[in-house]
């Protein structure tokens, strides 16, 4: 198997420290580029394969997407009045309502 099918294998499962260990070894300056990114974003990187297994949440971002073009055309209704210090009071609310705790 080759680095670049390893390095997705461990990725999808989170695993941000073994992949970086395949390309330790590497001189190339774009497998070096790749550990950095993947060092400086490792706390964005989910361990999918756990979600997944578990049924967590949907790992595609297609509900992500209409979420937010949802609240977008919420936020641009004729008259509404929106201040940025009020929006994670909303989301908030939202939150709650989405996890029908209200």
């Amino acid at each position: 198997m080759n680095r670049l099918s390893e390095a997705r294998k461990l990725l999808w499962k989170g695993k941000v420290d073994e992949t970086i260990a395949l390309f330790q070894d590497w001189d190339d300056e774009q497998a070096q580029r790749f550990c950095k990114y993947i060092n400086g974003h490792r706390n964005r990187i989910p361990n999918y394969d756990y979600y997944q297994s578990e049924e967590i949440c949907s790992i595609g971002s297609g509900n992500i997407e209409a979420t937010i073009k949802q609240i977008a055309s919420r936020v641009k209704i004729s008259g509404a009045r929106w201040k940025r210090e009020h929006l994670p009071k909303v989301l908030a609310q939202r939150t709650a309502y989405l996890n029908k705790a209200i």
